[in-house]
């Protein structure tokens, strides 16, 4: 999967200095992946992502402190960030529509 865009993460990563290990492991493991559909999304990642709709999901970082928010385009195989926070911040947003 190419992401789109791992600015937002690098910021993150520069402003909680220790989401950085998780989030770095996070993004190899999705630029190795090569889902095609939701279920795949939940086998590389079983406990710590929540599918939203049909073209989104949420992912658990650094145990559930931080979340992402993407959006997937399957067949472009593009994952676009759509936010990164802290489990707050993310109460406060709605996931399938951010």
């Amino acid at each position: 999967m190419r992401i789109i865009s791992e600015k937002a993460l690098r910021e993150f990563g520069q402003q909680h200095p220790d989401a950085k290990e998780s989030l770095e492991t996070w993004k190899q493991v999705v630029k190795e992946a090569k889902w095609e559909k939701q279920q795949d999304i939940l086998t590389s990642y079983p406990t710590t992502a929540d599918p939203v709709g049909a073209d989104r999901a949420v992912f658990n970082i650094r145990r559930n402190r931080y979340r992402i928010v993407v959006m997937i385009h399957y067949a472009r195989q593009i994952v676009y960030i759509r936010f990164v926070g802290t489990h707050a911040e993310y109460d406060r947003i709605d996931a399938a529509t951010i």
